[in-house]
């Protein structure tokens, strides 16, 4: 049997979702901002029996890049993308591999014998979402899992890698391995910041990553944590920000590309090879009552935006599908898509 080749790879960590709404009491309790995302501490550590026991859950499958992964699946042909990242062997991550074909995403999870799959509790409040996540296996994700018979024909086939700023708190080493190679080659290699933590706390994690890094992408809480962690005079100036961003040291000479979306906002797009062109997008606004939830909508722009890419698309073309799709899944419960499928590309 040949492999199969996907063009787009993605690594990230592969979370459940536990959803649920009018969250209000809950924030308070586990001391939770309304748009933030945290890594389970002590204090949140039993939010999980919590909603469990009280609340009506939505499993929706999860974990940023895993959504992302999807998205582009979702705009490109079949076998266009897989995924890698570690989980448990139980039924949470049958629950995944579930979401996952039926979306016609490929995985090759590294499966950790004997441990729980990560879980991601989202807490719906109005239109913000809160999530707090418990890593559990996903943070057991092993290096050699790349060069494993299984995954490296794949990671050499590929043309598109992307990573989820999340993996960095724990998986440098497997990202600069991804990242490096793709630079080397001539690839192009996609880091999404994820969250403002990740800025904030693992700015050496992200240093480390960012000269083999052909497109960011963020929103504007975490470039406004890049800058500010960085120095910069207005850390609000989302422009000035990309720009900064975009003229970062690289190891090769394609120019990179920063893309911050802000919501219903216009998205910037600034390119190192014209650092003060910088270009708006705007957004087309949905009403109140169309919104449902928030969750996974800049993951959902993250993937028609790189899924355009990988189907040969210019960046005007690549933003607006990361707008379709990102205002398609904030009209449906989760990190989730419409079926029958969509024309988006």
């Amino acid at each position: 049997m040949s492999t199969p080749s996907y063009s787009l790879f993605c690594l990230g960590n592969p979370l459940l979702d536990m959803q649920v709404r009018d969250g209000e009491a809950l924030l308070e309790k586990y001391e939770l901002k309304a748009n933030d995302a945290i890594l389970a501490g002590e204090k949140q550590a039993p939010i999980y029996d919590d909603i469990k026991k009280n609340y009506e859950i939505t499993y929706v499958a999860g974990g940023a890049a895993q959504n992302a992964a999807r998205g582009a699946a979702y705009v490109l042909p079949p076998d266009s993308v897989v995924y890698t990242g570690s989980v448990g062997d139980d039924d949470l991550a049958d629950q995944l591999k579930i979401a996952n074909k039926r979306e016609g995403l490929s995985e090759v999870y590294q499966v950790i014998p004997g441990d729980k799959t990560g879980a991601c509790a989202v807490v719906i409040t109005g239109h913000h979402r809160s999530l707090v996540t418990n890593l559990r296996a996903a943070e057991k994700f092993d290096q050699s899992h790349l060069s494993s018979p299984k995954v490296a024909p794949l990671i050499d086939a590929a043309k598109f890698f992307y990573v989820e700023g999340y993996f960095l708190t724990h998986g440098v080493g497997p990202a600069l391995e991804l990242s490096s190679k793709a630079s080397a080659a001539g690839k192009t290699f996609v880091l999404n910041l994820s969250a403002p933590f990740i800025p904030q706390f693992f700015g050496e994690q992200v240093k480390t990553i960012i000269p083999h890094t052909d497109v960011i992408i963020g929103n504007e809480a975490e470039a406004e944590s890049w800058a500010t962690a960085n120095g910069l005079a207005d850390p609000k100036n989302l422009a000035e920000v990309a720009k900064a961003v975009a003229k970062l040291p690289k190891a090769n000479d394609k120019p990179r590309t920063v893309v911050f979306t802000q919501g219903a906002q216009s998205t910037v797009v600034v390119t190192s090879d014209k650092p003060d062109e910088a270009k708006w997008y705007p957004v087309t606004a949905l009403t109140d009552d169309q919104i449902v939830d928030t969750n996974g909508a800049g993951d959902a722009f993250a993937g028609g935006f790189v899924g355009a890419l990988v189907a040969g698309k210019n960046l005007d073309e690549a933003v607006e599908a990361g707008h379709k799709l990102g205002s398609m899944c904030v009209q449906l419960v989760g990190p989730q898509y419409k079926w029958p499928k969509v024309q988006v590309l």
